[in-house]
């Protein structure tokens, strides 16, 4: 994305596969003719305000010739703008652009007033500039053969008359494409009419794509690839999760807004759009439509299974659906909506499922084996290899989301332990770290010790991490600098405190509903004891249990209706005043800005911390009250 553009989850890095030593953030190839790509290529560039056009690369093209065509094609102005590939930023040399790879082309200077409107070419001009089909799947992947069949009825329908129809419910914008028969076959959703994208249809505007959206670590514009992500990532359909691919589609019911103000056109015509494709499931209702009783343990575990791997902050019940099978009560579930998955860094997850009884079951021995085969390393790979455009820290999250559940399976965990020990809860007001994210600050504490050579250490240690005690009050040295500089999210949301102040060690003591002050002291008791002994002791430290109402209070999930078929029009969708956003939440832990040695000493540490963790875990009192979490599609 643009330097200039202040994203929190903006990162620096410029990788072309995931193993990749990371970077300036700029990509300008490489003399070694090993590993290019040779011959002619077809991409697809989209500017940040929506328009797409799909060209032709030659061998002898570069980034300044792709930005050419584009302003010839749409008259979108080029003039200090960057050519994007997902992490890497396009100076010279394309030979990293595979085939079908969607391109972004960003202003480095966004002025809203400024905005352009997107002008896509229409009518003879498409066929002269853009000889694209009416739809193009972005992608070679086997898994995608429905996905080709789904493309030909529609394209079919189309040529007879039959226009898709828009999904009015929800905040993004979305399309129910159907087939000959009028039957919806697919459900379309324009990566630059997701919520606060450039040419939302429902008001929900104000950002350019790549900028942070409903989730801050998830950008506007890259929920598409997720949802497909998803898909690729659930092997031998274990969750269920409907066919999904990536594609750029043509068609006139497409909405385009006059710049960022969110007035729309009201001449329809061809415009071209990057958009998640996926099959639609035809359905009887959704999990807040029915009582959870009825569903199959299987069902719910193999979802929570994907939902753990995926870091789904967004499963609640309406984006569940419910189809009745022949026989007494026998359900299917089908998972959808998956575009706030894989964030760029550690989030709050929302899992609908920890409130079912099926999810405290233990997993099946099938389920365990399906676990014990999982492998983060291909999983990275093979997204890499199908979604060329995804981040590097989504597929950190992925990794290390997927060690944590294979190992907590091992240990015997049920699936609401596991997810439990993934969410934050709420204390005073303030969102707490989870047990995963306090695991992973202290293995980013012990992987920055061992970084150090052995003559800093000692140094760096007295400045980053020194607490002084006098007559009971602690003083911290410079913990600003030190929790920043090892990524423990914005020090100023603490107010002051680091982030571990807010634990405390409720393992071995009994919590008393005491004074505020005994509270404090326990918390900065437990941060003298995590940052003087940095053992797997440390972990010892649990976050305590809050109120039913506090999380709900502070942060309401946000969820919306759904129209006949069951579909949001986004992720995350809701009734909201196109004014609101949501709150902000707080990022403990970050992934992206480790180099790879970095990278891989974390993992070492992260793993050896969580044997222990799962011991203290399994330790707790038996019979201890599950902690209370409200689910977002409850209805009073």
């Amino acid at each position: 994305m643009s330097p200039n553009l202040e994203s929190p989850v903006q990162t620096e890095m410029a990788v072309a596969i995931y193993k990749n030593s990371l970077g300036s953030g700029e990509y300008f190839g490489t003399n070694k003719s090993e590993g290019k790509l040779t011959g002619r290529r077809r991409v697809f560039v989209q500017t940040e305000t929506g328009c797409v056009l799909g060209m032709d690369l030659d061998r002898s093209d570069n980034a300044h010739t792709v930005k050419r065509r584009l302003q010839i094609a749409l008259n979108f102005p080029i003039e200090e703008s960057s050519l994007t590939f997902g992490d890497m930023v396009l100076k010279n040399d394309l030979s990293a652009i595979r085939n079908d790879s969607p391109l972004l082309l960003t202003r480095n200077v966004f002025h809203r007033s400024s905005s352009t409107p997107c002008l896509s070419p229409t009518g003879r001009d498409m066929q002269q500039r853009d000889r694209s089909g009416p739809i193009e799947i972005l992608g070679h992947s086997t898994r995608f053969a429905k996905t080709k069949q789904l493309v030909k009825e529609i394209v079919k329908a189309v040529n007879h008359g039959i226009d898709p129809l828009p999904v009015h419910s929800g905040l993004g914008g979305a399309y129910y494409f159907r087939n000959v028969r009028g039957e919806s076959v697919a459900i379309v959703k324009p990566t630059d009419e997701e919520p606060f994208a450039p040419n939302n249809p429902k008001g929900f505007v104000g950002k350019a794509l790549g900028q942070p959206g409903l989730k801050r670590s998830v950008r506007v514009g890259e929920t598409g690839f997720r949802e497909v992500a998803a898909y690729l990532l659930d092997y031998d359909h274990f969750a269920n999760v409907p066919p999904t691919a990536l594609v750029k589609i043509t068609h006139s019911i497409f909405n385009v807004n006059d710049g960022v103000n969110g007035s729309n056109h009201q001449n329809k015509k061809l415009v071209s759009k990057i958009a998640s494709l996926q099959q639609f499931m035809a359905h009887d209702f959704d999990a807040s439509d029915h009582g959870t009783s009825s569903f199959p343990v299987s069902a719910v575990h193999r979802i929570g299974i994907l939902d753990i791997r995926i870091l789904n902050t967004d499963r609640h019940a309406g984006n569940l659906l419910v189809r009745k099978l022949d026989g007494f009560g026998e359900v299917e579930l089908i998972p959808i909506d998956h575009g706030l998955c894989l964030p760029e860094s550690l989030e709050d997850p929302y899992f609908e499922w920890m409130h079912w009884p099926q999810s405290s079951i233990p997993f099946s021995e099938d389920e365990l084996e399906y676990i014990r085969n999982l492998d983060p390393a291909r999983d990275s790979a093979m997204l890499r290899s199908e979604l060329p455009m995804i981040r590097d820290a989504c597929l950190r999250v992925l990794v290390l989301c997927t060690i944590f559940l294979k190992e907590a399976a091992a240990r015997g965990l049920c699936l609401a332990e596991i997810g439990e020990m993934m969410s934050r809860e709420f204390r005073a007001g303030e969102e707490e770290p989870s047990e995963l994210e306090v695991i992973c600050i202290e293995a980013r504490r012990l992987t920055a010790e061992e970084m150090m050579s052995p003559k800093s250490r000692a140094d760096t240690d007295e400045l980053n991490f020194d607490i002084d005690y006098e007559d009971g009050e602690y003083e911290y040295a410079n913990s600003k600098s030190a929790f920043e500089d090892f990524g423990f999210g914005s020090f100023n949301h603490f107010h002051g405190r680091t982030p571990l102040a807010k634990l405390d060690e409720s393992v071995e003591e009994v919590e008393s509903e005491g004074e505020e002050e005994e509270e404090q002291e326990k918390g900065l008791a437990s941060v003298t004891a995590l940052l003087r002994n940095p053992t797997v002791t440390a972990l010892s430290v649990s976050l305590k249990n809050t109120s039913l109402g506090e999380k709900s209070k502070k942060f309401p999930k946000f969820f919306g209706g759904k129209d006949e078929g069951g579909y949001a029009g986004s992720s995350s969708s809701g009734h909201r005043s196109a004014n609101e956003q949501l709150p902000a939440s707080a990022s403990f832990v970050k992934v992206a800005d480790m180099n790879e040695e970095e990278w891989g000493l974390f993992l070492d540490k992260f793993q050896d911390l969580l044997n222990p963790a799962f011991a203290e875990r399994k330790s707790l009192v038996f019979g201890q009250k599950q902690r209370q979490r409200l689910g977002t599609s409850c209805k009073f």
